[in-house]
């Protein structure tokens, strides 16, 4: 268990004091970690700080055949719906999220990428009419949103990139997200993503949902904290083959590589740089002396190293007006600009055969930082190396860093403070690594089983995919964290979705319509996530239930007894302690400490006497009641006394009363009731 956290931000008095000063925020240590998790990767030390970090979350994916669907594992959510919400004007997706595409095999998390149309009916509320919509191709995503959440550390993911290096088309991503916007649901991160900052704008307070402007910010958060859904990209791949170096890299890059980001708002509003350009930092002047072309404002202090270089083609999305057909509303006061932090890093064919490791160091908040770093390649061709001149596979690039005071400095954002959640995907998207220019003939589909679509894909993409072996495969993701926080720049490491000084479930439970999926796949949802399953998956003998594992049996295979009474008797699974899912083959992972809204929902004024203040009031209205009850008491009592004397026997309502020695019953000796005579 972590220390106490020191100071409260936005605490009330009273009830509100005592409920988050019982909370400590670095609220979990052993409830994420896996289980199968080595014992020397049980620790890790910072290549920056050089200080010892300790595992807080892992996963190693040794079981296999382990489920991802909506209410089957504690810790992901593997998602079942469009990439982009059935009403949306189009974001290029081409994809269809199906959570069949992820499990776990060879002791990887598999997420496929295949062929595969998927057809639904939506109804157009523009237009006011239902329309029939088709993807032809079906890709994973799974997310920890909403369950496993944690603010700062070092996070570590093995993998193999999936595809062809050298076949554009694939949008594979390792990525964290601020919990208050949930990835895909685009209701829920408008005018949320990806904001990182706490300070009040009148000018920006309208397209930052949550403000520091803000007096109160309701459902649990607190007043005057700018808040919002950040955005950091460990890595997102781009492939195809680029014929030499990409213009305007520097040092020269070229396709395949990985871009590695920070997505934060607000963006620089004015004289930005051009995409497809280096940000000009100096004047430029003629010979005469006069300035032909002003420096460009973009981020000071930037630093990349070996094969990696600033990325020249994407510094931000501006997030306009939004028109009447888009699924989410935004007008003109709520237009903002979002910049993209942006490096490019070179990988090799290598890194698509077999596992290589990428880390993100995070240091939250004001004074805080961020550094990538990858694996260097064993060996590669020199053409298209991942490293510059060295082959050793222990040692780190340390491609790319950030500082707080870079985009503190200029815009007045701060480096990511939000409890994050974690994101592993393939997604296919027109708009990413695509052919750019398609001839005029060209009809642009995106059907690779229509011969017409060919002219829309890279050469080779649909033969790739119709060769079903198209898979990006995790063999282990871990976060550490330091519990010695003087040992790095930045705010404390934490663990938790709910924080006192970052609480985010209140919001999301006022705000679950901005959660849930677009009808007609939301018939079926009982809210944002299914409550997980323990047990109860259909099974023919213990294995299925994995009760063969070692050290520990996971679970056991058993007659279901309701089965059984109905005449129809079935097998299920009847997890172990410490395991969960249908069939029992994940770990029953927890946060050590529950959050903000939970404790608030278990809390009563009794389990916190000091909160509770006594005035002269309450004192002498207590004092009425009690005398009152007294009062009453006395009388009834004195009631029954005259009637025994009287030789009556009290009983019990709707019978007679009558005295003990008067004769056989007369008419009036009835008393009439509410019930029958």
């Amino acid at each position: 268990m972590g220390q106490q956290r020191q100071r409260v931000l936005g605490c009330n008095v009273g009830l509100g004091c005592a409920l988050l000063a019982a909370i400590s925020l670095n609220s979990a240590k052993a409830g994420w970690v896996d289980v199968d998790t080595p014992t020397d990767k049980l620790t890790a030390t910072s290549l920056i700080d050089g200080s010892e970090y300790e595992l807080v979350m892992s996963d190693e994916f040794e079981v296999e055949g382990r489920n991802f669907k909506d209410g089957s594992d504690p810790m992901w959510t593997a998602l079942d719906k469009s990439d982009d919400d059935a009403s949306a004007a189009g974001g290029g997706s081409l994809h269809f999220y199906n959570s069949s595409t992820v499990t776990t095999e060879d002791g990887m998390m598999k997420i496929s990428s295949k062929l595969g149309k998927t057809k639904w009916t939506h109804y157009d509320p523009i237009k006011k009419e239902y329309k029939k919509v088709t993807k032809y191709f079906k890709s994973g995503m799974v997310q920890s949103w909403n369950k496993f959440c944690f603010t700062g550390g070092i996070v570590e993911v093995d993998l193999v990139l999936p595809g062809d290096p050298f076949i554009g088309g694939l949008w594979p991503a390792v990525w964290m997200l601020g919990n208050l916007g949930r990835a895909t649901y685009e209701a829920s991160t408008n005018n949320i993503w990806p904001w990182s900052f706490d300070t009040c704008d009148r000018d920006l307070q309208h397209a930052q949902h949550i403000s520091a402007c803000n007096n109160q910010n309701h459902f649990g958060l607190n007043p005057k904290q700018g808040r919002g859904a950040t955005e950091i990209d460990l890595l997102e791949l781009m492939a195809g083959d680029s014929d030499g170096p990409l213009p305007a890299t520097e040092p020269p890059i070229s396709l395949p590589y990985l871009a590695m980001t920070l997505q934060v708002a607000p963006g620089i509003p004015d004289n930005r740089p051009q995409s497809g350009a280096q940000p000009r930092r100096n004047d430029t002047t003629s010979a005469n002396g006069h300035t032909q072309l002003l420096a460009q404002s973009w981020y000071d202090d930037l630093v990349t190293k070996g094969n990696t270089s600033i990325n020249p083609f994407f510094y931000g999305t501006y997030l306009a007006e939004t028109k009447p057909e888009e699924p989410v509303q935004r007008t003109k006061k709520e237009a903002f600009q979002a910049d993209a932090i942006g490096s490019m890093h070179q990988v090799a064919q290598e890194h698509f055969l077999k596992p290589y490791t990428y880390r993100v160091e995070w240091q939250p908040g004001r004074g805080g930082r961020l550094d990538w770093f990858a694996k260097k390649v064993s060996s590669a061709d020199t053409e298209n190396s991942a490293s510059s001149d060295d082959d050793d596979e222990d040692e780190w690039v340390h491609a790319f860093s950030i500082p707080d005071k870079s985009i503190g400095d200029l815009m007045g954002s701060q480096i990511p403070n939000e409890p994050s959640y974690l994101i592993l995907n393939t997604g296919i998207s027109s708009t990413w690594a695509f052919p750019y220019d398609v001839p005029e003939w060209c009809t642009k589909c995106y059907d690779c089983d229509d011969p017409n679509c060919a002219c829309s894909f890279n050469p080779g993409f649909c033969k790739m995919m119709k060769s079903g072996n198209v898979a990006m495969k995790i063999d282990s993701i871990r976060v550490y964290q330091s519990k010695n926080d003087t040992a790095h720049p930045g705010n404390k490491h934490t663990v938790g979705c709910d924080l006192p000084e970052y609480p985010t479930r209140e919001y999301i439970k006022g705000h679950e319509y901005l959660y849930v999926r677009e009808p007609p796949f939301s018939y079926t949802d009982t809210g944002p996530l299914e409550k997980i399953k323990v047990g109860g998956g259909s099974c023919q003998t213990d294995e299925d239930c994995g009760g063969h594992l070692t050290p520990t049996a996971r679970g056991r295979c058993t007659l279901s007894s309701s089965s059984f009474w109905r005449g129809q008797p079935t097998n299920n699974c009847q997890c172990n302690d410490g395991f969960t899912g249908p069939h029992c083959l994940a770990v029953d992972h927890y946060d050590d400490t529950p959050g903000v809204y939970d404790m608030k929902k278990k809390m009563s004024l009794f389990d916190h006497p000091r909160a509770f203040m006594w005035n002269t009031d309450m004192v002498i209205f207590v004092g009425i009641l009690g005398g009152i009850f007294v009062g009453v008491l006395i009388t009834k009592m004195g009631q029954r006394v005259d009637a025994r004397r009287k030789g009556y026997t009290p009983v019990g309502p709707g019978e007679s009363t009558r005295p003990a020695n008067r004769g056989p019953l007369q008419f009036e000796d009835l008393i009439v009731t509410g019930r029958s005579i």
